[in-house]
């Protein structure tokens, strides 16, 4: 059996491409697994010479261009053909990968998949998943929650929030492991008739949709309780939950180093809750989870963060194999055809008309 073959942005990211190719080397050697990194050859062969690598394992796509943060990700896309992203994008058509890899631009990465890649036919929109951590009252193994869309589509209709709920439903039982995973919608109150005249045909929908465990509406204040393990709304607000979660880990952080400076009392305290912090800081640190899967193309998409470090990209190639040896693009596409077969021809006049 051929082992899985996994294309890498190697000039993606704040850190590139050093901590793509020790990523890369650090992947390599603890999977049986083949990488490409696509970028600048010259710069990527030179940090590839400053490590041991399984012979074969890695190999270098070269490639001339690279696209910034700051670019337009349409223009360039369609300006710079030869950047590392759509060379990436192009390997993964061409079906000489399996998966991709990139802490590029997101919009650049979400661009370049739905210029090259093929979405899971019956998928109206993609959308991206992330994880975050939780208080985990649902005693799961882990403390994650998986939120999306966040930041694929700024809004989209009902029928496309219920596609992102198959889809996040399908990702947290073959990836995390979750037997009937628990899925909510993110809404203004618990009640099944909040929110506009979409979340409300959404609700419906979800309550009716097989193979969907659909425990109703959440709200903003118990998104960090873990009592749901997929929670669905549409890009524009997930992305702010996310970015909001994030900035507030990072003043959290600050605050205690403030503390710790301030007052003797306080620095006693805080060394005394050492290991209790170093467990929060592991929980909460995404390097932990490797990346964002753009899910419903037909390849897995895996977006990491910008300021990705080699243990980011590591797991972030784990997470990617494990998506494509449990076939996480066939069951999606299963739950999908299930759906449209049982719930959206009886909805589809109502899903048009909430849009």
């Amino acid at each position: 059996m051929n082992p899985i073959t996994v294309v890498v942005d190697g000039m993606g990211g704040d850190n590139a491409p050093r901590a793509i190719v020790r990523g890369a080397v650090k992947a390599a050697k603890a999977n049986p697994v083949k990488i490409i990194i696509v970028g600048n050859e010259e710069a990527i062969q030179a940090e590839l010479s400053r490590m041991k690598h399984p012979e074969g394992a890695i190999v270098v796509h070269a490639a001339s261009q690279s696209i910034t943060m700051d670019e337009n990700p349409q223009e360039a896309i369609s300006a710079k053909s030869d950047s590392s992203i759509v060379q990436a994008a192009q390997i993964l058509s061409a079906g000489k990968a399996d998966a991709m890899i990139s802490a590029g631009s997101t919009g650049s990465v979400v661009m370049a998949a739905a210029k090259y890649i093929p979405r899971i036919y019956g998928v109206r929109r993609t959308a991206i998943a992330t994880v975050y951590p939780t208080l985990n009252e649902l005693r799961r193994d882990d403390y994650l929650s998986l939120m999306l869309d966040v930041g694929a589509n700024v809004h989209c209709s009902s029928e496309e929030l219920v596609q992102f709920a198959l889809m996040g439903a399908a990702y947290v039982a073959e990836i995390r492991n979750v037997e009937e995973p628990r899925v909510a919608l993110l809404n203004i109150g618990e009640e099944e008739t909040k929110g506009g005249e979409k979340m409300k045909v959404a609700y419906q929908m979800l309550k009716r949709t097989p193979g969907i465990n659909f425990i109703g509406n959440i709200e903003g204040k118990d998104l960090m309780r873990g009592i749901s393990d997929v929670i669905v709304t549409e890009g524009f607000v997930g992305n702010t939950v996310i970015k909001t979660l994030e900035g507030a880990a990072k003043t959290v952080s600050h605050l205690g180093k403030v503390a710790f400076k301030t007052k003797l009392s306080w620095k006693i305290g805080l060394m005394m809750l050492s290991k209790g912090l170093q467990a929060l800081k592991e929980v909460t640190d995404y390097s932990e989870y490797g990346g964002a899967p753009l899910l419903g193309f037909e390849k897995i998409v895996i977006i990491a963060h910008g300021r990705s470090n080699p243990k980011a990209i590591s797991n972030a190639i784990k997470v990617a194999c494990k998506c494509v040896r449990d076939d996480l693009a066939g069951h999606i596409s299963n739950s999908i055809k299930n759906y449209e077969m049982d719930i959206a021809r009886e909805f589809y006049p109502l899903t048009r008309e909430s849009d």
